[in-house]
């Protein structure tokens, strides 16, 4: 037994050094990084270059709108999936999205630099919107590419895990390296410099792999799906054709109060404006109920009508035309990604989404609250933490997501999700502890020699700064194996043929519950205090740990009951 073990983990090891050797690995590391720049330079350090030009706070309250273009990027998610762009579709079906993405963020950086905020604030202004846009669209693309170009060799496992390396990585460059630099060079060089990066990342993304499908024969495969849609045991067109028109509908209201927000924003006089919090808090939950919880119930309902032979065709139609085929090519791009979802998972969709809306939900909540904490509850200086958060913390979250991805490949994504999701829940005990004073934290950290360490520091290195280091490590650490598995297991349910959808409207469910989660924390830490908040949360991390380990089970049945015994992580890979 101990040879076979020893066989596994050698075979495991070669499986994750040919992973990181292959090319795709070397492009999802490239494209990560593209993905997480735009957003620190349009949500972070724009308004660190903002302030020192003398914009006030309240005009600055508009460039926070740019957030929305992230929040709701599953809105538009679907042409990402059904769309094929003249002549660039030649780049391949999701690279003809990625690379003019990255090529017009560039050119928009390198405007930006250009221009005076405070004299050109309109155009500034649009500029960014125009950019943040562009950037979630990037990032759309750039998750379904990972998706579609997993093979054995770089499996989804290691490539979602060298995508978020990537992107923290760039979090550091655009945020802390780029308040860095800009103190020395200027803003409008630091954004040039970011903006000519850009540039090149599009350049070399030309050379990126493609999926074993070009956009071509993608758009063959969706005119197929189409057709296939007047075949017998298919849905009636009348019964589709309603369904189709109620999730229009809903999706078309969605976009439209959307819009009607960011004209009113922009157009109105200051103290008219709406408020971006209170938009994303009080009305953020509704677009979602609209575009993704309701239309998920009409397609449960359309998938157990087709699997019970209700509303179905007795035999093969013509094929559609003029206003049929359109409702048709609607129905494929909105419809039928929602279908072949829930008709797939069927009730395990419920398990899927507590597990979705309960796994990250410390970490959504807790980044709001962060500063507050550090800064007042335990009055810390800027400098402190910056040191601990922005450049230890993470060093600590890339080390995290290295041994996430060496979890991943030798002991499996469920195991590693479990393992993860524990670690990240009792890290709030840590922070429990520095909420009553940190004496635990300060005696670990003497007892292990790190407070020496940390006073080696010259400046700011001291007893206090060492408690906090460790305690932000330790949980940047966890964050990183637990939102390695996590993502990997999240890109593993989805569909290839509808990646960028599925994807795109599941991963927007963590942001609703960090957003619907931050306004109850809020009146909690007032009315109680950090520490029950620390414990709180301990307790929905264990929960959602629990709901792991019903997943994972839920999963290997279903692999037993089909005879599935294909390697997960973990375990060998042919030679070729």
């Amino acid at each position: 037994m101990a040879e076979v073990g020893e066989k596994k983990k050698i075979s495991a090891g070669r499986a994750l050094g040919m992973a990181l050797g292959n090319r795709k690995t070397g492009f999802m590391l490239l494209f990560g990084f593209a993905s997480g720049l735009p957003f620190a330079l349009f949500l972070g350090t724009l308004f660190a270059w903002l302030t020192e030009a003398g914009v006030d706070l309240e005009t600055m309250g508009i460039f926070s709108l740019i957030g929305l273009a992230y929040a709701f990027q599953f809105l538009w998610s679907p042409l990402i999936d059904k769309v094929s762009i003249p002549v660039l579709s030649r780049l391949g079906r999701r690279k003809q999205w990625i690379v003019p993405a990255q090529l017009l963020l560039g050119g928009i950086l390198i405007t930006m630099s250009v221009l005076e905020p405070r004299s050109q604030l309109g155009m500034f202004s649009l500029l960014a919107g125009i950019g943040a846009f562009a950037s979630a669209t990037q990032d759309i693309a750039i998750n379904a590419w990972r998706i579609d170009v997993a093979d054995e060799v770089a499996t989804i496992d290691i490539l979602s895990t060298v995508y978020q390396m990537g992107y923290r990585l760039s979090s550091l460059v655009g945020g802390a390296f780029g308040l860095i630099i800009a103190a020395r060079i200027g803003w409008p060089e630091t954004y040039m410099l970011m903006g000519g990066i850009l540039l090149a990342v599009g350049f070399v993304g030309l050379w990126a792999p493609n999926a074993t499908e070009q956009a071509s024969e993608v758009a063959s495969e969706s005119e197929r799906q189409v057709r296939a849609l007047r075949q017998a045991g298919e849905l009636a067109p009348g019964v589709r054709n309603r369904a189709l028109a109620l999730v229009g509908l809903l999706w078309a209201g969605a976009i439209g109060v959307v819009l009607a927000f960011m004209i009113m924003s922009m157009t109105y006089a200051p103290e008219d404006r709406p408020n971006p919090t209170e938009f994303t808090l009080n009305v953020g939950p509704w677009i979602v109920v609209a575009t993704i919880i309701l239309p998920a119930l009409i397609a449960g309902w359309l998938a157990s009508k087709k699997r019970n032979g209700e509303h179905v065709l007795s035999e093969d139609q013509a094929p559609a035309s003029g206003g049929a085929y359109a409702a048709d090519h609607l129905y494929r791009a909105l419809v039928l990604p929602l279908v072949e979802f829930v008709g797939r998972m069927g009730w395990s969709l419920v398990l899927i989404l507590a597990v979705v809306l309960t796994y990250r939900i410390c970490d959504a909540i807790w980044g709001t609250f962060a500063y507050p904490f550090y800064l007042g509850e335990l009055q810390y200086t800027n400098d402190d933490v910056a040191f601990a958060s922005k450049f230890f913390g993470v060093g600590a979250i890339i080390a995290g997501l290295a041994l996430g991805g060496l979890m991943l490949t030798t002991i499996g994504r469920m195991a590693t999700l479990l393992i993860g999701g524990i670690m990240a829940a009792l890290t709030n005990l840590l922070y429990a502890d520095m909420a009553l004073g940190g004496a635990n934290m300060q005696a670990f950290s003497d007892a292990i020699g790190f407070t020496y360490l940390i006073e080696q520091i010259p400046g700011i290195g001291d007893a206090e700064l060492a408690k906090l280091t460790i305690t932000i490590a330790f949980e940047n650490l966890a964050i990183g194996i637990a939102g390695a598995a996590y993502i990997a297991w999240l890109s593993s349910i989805v569909s290839k043929q509808f990646s960028a959808v599925q994807y795109a409207l599941l991963s927007s469910l963590t942001l609703l519950v960090g957003t619907l989660g931050r306004g109850a924390l809020g009146e909690m830490i007032e009315e109680q205090g950090y520490y029950d908040v620390f414990i709180l949360t301990t307790w929905i991390g264990l929960a959602a740990a629990v709901l792991v380990c019903l997943e994972w089970w839920r999963e290997s049945r279903g692999k037993r009951s089909a005879g599935v015994i294909a390697p997960e992580a973990g375990e060998a890979i042919p030679a070729k």
